[in-house]
């Protein structure tokens, strides 16, 4: 019988993981409330209508990528290869943006059909948020603002922030027949999905990573030529609240989205850490999507965010689950006293982890250290005759000490308090004295 293994392109994520997943999680739903965003929930699946409506029927994502099938009602169904379609679908369907202006966020998994790689995987996940019934560039710069902030929450520096125009939809075809008159004249030294591309989705082939077709569009024509007045003051106003709000970017004027309800403005931020798929965050305005979807001329703007490649550029603080103590319990009767005393301390707040089963200090040290906990606690038979506690450092240098049970949890506080201001190196292969 074969080994059972995950399907291809779907990742698990492992306890190790999951620790900085929840962390970059909660990190993320703070900010969204500091700027007024609520929580909505979507559904994974969707009419296959809504992705070809929204995204574009030519687009690689619908074309390619989808996981669609028919149900046993005989619908075309689709799970979601991305947040915008369904969380405008759902503010439609359920009068959010009647006479309402809407800051909404949601997070969870999508699915695309791609080739996995480094940072790509088939089924992955986002943290998106969309601004809906607001057309001045003061959203897009809030917007902007509020992901700038969850980098810093982060402490994540090694990031670059690129925005541009792409117009209103008469620039857009305008600049579209341009690029197809430029880039027809080369077709053949194109790269073959550029080639497909200039028949489909021609402003797609501005993403191309395909050295020989890069050297070709560098010198396409550029599309803030074909700009329309009002897009042209849109974009010049966004800057100067960027710049007054401290923020860096880079106008790249071959920065396109690769869904066809982009309109206006679109950003992106990228790190070099990641090599070629190096995108963690992109967004922009899509100002005819909710009528394109049956509702009201409504404005809109949304971006959304990797937490797979976020994930990689916080892969050096994977194993950071903050444990605070191990308790490190020598035989049948001190483990009842080592049960009562872990729940005393995560009465206290405080991060626990007590040792099962059978073995000696030396094997149940090495777990201790291991754990990254900044303390350990020993509870043996010798501990409980004399009331007292051994309470270990695990992140200093500093010696151990004996302490009643009174005062265990002010202790192992010092410890911690200590250790947070001390270069955190952990010591290898500690063991308890004598």
């Amino acid at each position: 019988m074969s080994k059972l293994q995950s399907i291809k392109g779907m990742k698990d994520i492992l306890p190790a993981d999951v620790a900085l997943w929840q962390h970059s999680e909660a990190v993320m739903r703070t900010v969204m409330e500091a700027y007024g965003y609520r929580e909505i929930r979507l559904p994974l699946v969707e009419k296959t209508e809504l992705f070809a409506r929204s995204i574009g029927v030519q687009t690689d994502i619908v074309g390619k990528e989808m996981y669609t099938f028919t149900d046993r009602d005989g619908d075309s169904i689709t799970l979601r290869p991305e947040g915008t379609a369904g969380c405008v679908r759902a503010g439609i369907q359920h009068g959010l943006f009647h006479n309402q202006q809407q800051r909404l966020y949601y997070l969870g998994p999508m699915f695309r059909h791609e080739r996995p790689q480094r940072g790509r995987h088939r089924q992955f996940h986002q943290i998106g948020a969309e601004a809906v019934g607001w057309e001045g560039p003061d959203i897009d710069a809030e917007m902007i603002l509020l992901v700038s902030r969850i980098w810093r929450e982060l402490k994540i520096d090694e990031i670059d922030l690129e925005i541009n125009s792409l117009g209103d939809h008469d620039a857009r075809q305008r600049y579209r027949k341009k690029l197809v008159d430029f880039l027809s004249r080369y077709e053949s030294q194109l790269d073959e999905d550029s080639q497909q591309r200039l028949k489909t989705n021609p402003l797609r082939v501005l993403d191309s990573k395909v050295e020989r077709t890069k050297t070709i569009i560098a010198e396409a024509p550029n599309i803030l030529d074909s700009l329309d007045s009002y897009s042209r003051t849109h974009l010049d106003a966004l800057q100067e609240y960027l710049s007054a709000a401290g923020i860096q970017y880079r106008v790249n004027s071959r920065l396109v989205r690769g869904l066809d309800y982009y309109s206006q403005t679109v950003f992106e931020w990228s790190s070099s850490r990641l090599g070629a798929q190096g995108t963690v965050c992109a967004g922009g305005r899509y100002d005819g999507l909710v009528e394109e979807l049956g509702g009201k001329s409504t404005p809109a703007i949304g971006f959304a965010l990797g937490f797979e490649r976020l994930i990689e550029l916080l892969s050096s603080r994977a194993n950071e689950m903050r444990i605070d103590v191990y308790l490190v319990i020598l035989g049948s009767i001190a483990k009842r006293t080592g049960l009562v005393i872990g729940e005393e301390l995560r009465d206290a707040g405080l991060n626990v982890v007590s040792h099962c089963g059978e073995s000696g200090i030396k094997s149940q040290m090495k777990r201790a250290d291991k754990s990254n906990a900044h303390a350990a606690i020993l509870v043996g038979e010798d501990e409980l005759k004399s009331g007292t506690f051994v309470v270990k450092p695990l992140r200093s240098g500093r010696e151990q000490i004996s302490v009643t049970k009174e005062r265990l949890l002010e202790a192992v506080r010092d410890v911690i308090d200590r250790s947070e201001v001390e270069e955190n190196k952990p010591a290898r292969s500690v063991e308890f004295n004598g």
